[in-house]
């Protein structure tokens, strides 16, 4: 059994333990942290967390943990780890971040000598080498220093996992698609029930939803870091990624929608959204189906002259903000003019993320919840209104 860390937007933790949980997969109690979760999982699940997982960011290996009070201890805790089991001759390994709390070590640049000097080191000992050539893929270490105690993962991920490979323009400050899925995940949605993103940008909200919707893993058409280790299966990768794309529903029906007053958004989301399809369409082939799955309407209009398509429903959506696009006495404008949505889709549930302090305020309703969530290096808030 081995320990994973995941690493998510801080305040989405619950609900990335959960997707976890789902995935049949323990959950630490003790060692989470503000975006983080650490879990225990089998060697299939260096594979199936990066390919499944909506709301995570990275997946971590984590290779060490121990006290670490001075630099001899750090150097050798991290010494003792067998690398050489996990790189190859020519990899290159980057120590590329050092997190630090409450700690005598609290230099993260000296703690990053330390670490990288360890592991080349213990490369260089076991493969009897001066040095590496360093010619290969680069590999990723990130250290945690929490209370004298050191944590030390390897990289698994590679590019972030909000890079699901579908969104080749997203627009001015798109929302992540990790977080769209959070958002998805804190307003309860189910595919059942209509759903409409009133200023969709490139896509990325009715997207996820459709992918969730059709149960189609966001991971199946990229590519990761533990493809550059020594430990990769690719043979059991492939039938891991064969088995989740046999969970792809295509005989579910959605009603997934979204608008937005700029022409040229509309064709960016169209374009996303079309490439996600396919994409799940390729993993469809791997099991040898020609299904397809529907691809999210969107068309060009004003949520001033919009009226609900339904009786119920749910509207969720990234309306520009002050520190996003344009300035905040422009988005205070909108906000207010959004109270026209509470008018026009009267029995639908609303969500709204923004970073807008005086949200509520200009849109003249206060939220059932508010949920902060820092996505990004913004610090957000997502209102529920039910």
């Amino acid at each position: 059994m081995n320990t994973y860390v995941a690493l998510c937007a801080i305040g989405a933790e619950r609900i990335l333990g959960n997707e976890l949980k789902h995935l049949g997969y323990t959950v630490s109690g003790e060692q989470n942290a503000p975006g983080r979760v650490v879990f225990f999982g089998d060697e299939d699940a260096l594979y199936r967390a990066n390919f499944c997982l909506r709301t995570s960011d990275r997946v971590y290996l984590q290779m060490a943990r121990y006290a670490a009070r001075d630099f001899d201890e750090l150097f050798d805790g991290c010494y003792s780890v067998n690398w050489q089991d996990f790189f190859r001759k020519d990899v290159r390994v980057v120590v590329d971040k050092v997190r630090v709390y409450r700690s005598r070590l609290n230099s993260e640049h000296s703690i990053q000598g330390m670490i990288q000097k360890a592991v080349y080191q213990k490369l260089g000992d076991v493969w009897g080498m001066n040095s590496l050539p360093e010619t290969g893929s680069q590999s990723d270490i990130r250290v945690y220093m929490n209370r004298d105690e050191a944590v030390i993962l390897l990289d698994t991920s590679g590019d972030a996992l909000h890079k699901r490979g579908y969104r080749t323009d997203g627009g001015t400050a798109p929302l992540r698609e990790t977080t769209a899925a959070i958002l998805l995940q804190e307003m309860m949605w189910r595919r059942k029930t209509p759903l409409h993103d009133p200023f969709c940008g490139s896509g990325t909200i009715a997207i996820e939803a459709a992918l969730y919707a059709y149960n189609v893993a966001p991971g199946l058409g990229r590519r990761f870091a533990y493809e550059n280790l020594s430990i990769y299966d690719s043979r059991r990768a492939e039938e891991i990624k064969k088995q989740e794309a046999s969970k792809i529903r295509t005989d579910v029906e959605c009603r997934i929608t979204g608008s937005d007053k700029d022409p040229a958004a509309v064709e960016r989301a169209r374009l996303n959204a079309e490439h996600a399809c396919v994409m799940a369409g390729r993993a469809l082939q791997l099991i040898g189906s020609d299904m397809r799955i529907k691809r999210p309407d969107f068309a060009a209009g004003d949520f001033l002259d919009m009226q609900a398509p339904y009786e119920t429903g749910m509207l969720l959506c990234n309306p520009p903000y002050g520190d996003r696009l344009g300035d905040a006495q422009e988005a205070e404008s909108l906000y207010s003019k959004m109270k026209s949505l509470s008018a026009s889709f009267e029995k639908w549930q609303l969500g709204v993320i923004t970073c807008h302090k005086s949200f509520q305020k200009c849109f003249g309703r206060k939220a059932s919840l508010v949920k902060p969530l820092k996505a990004g290096n913004l610090d957000t808030v997502l209102y529920i209104y039910r």
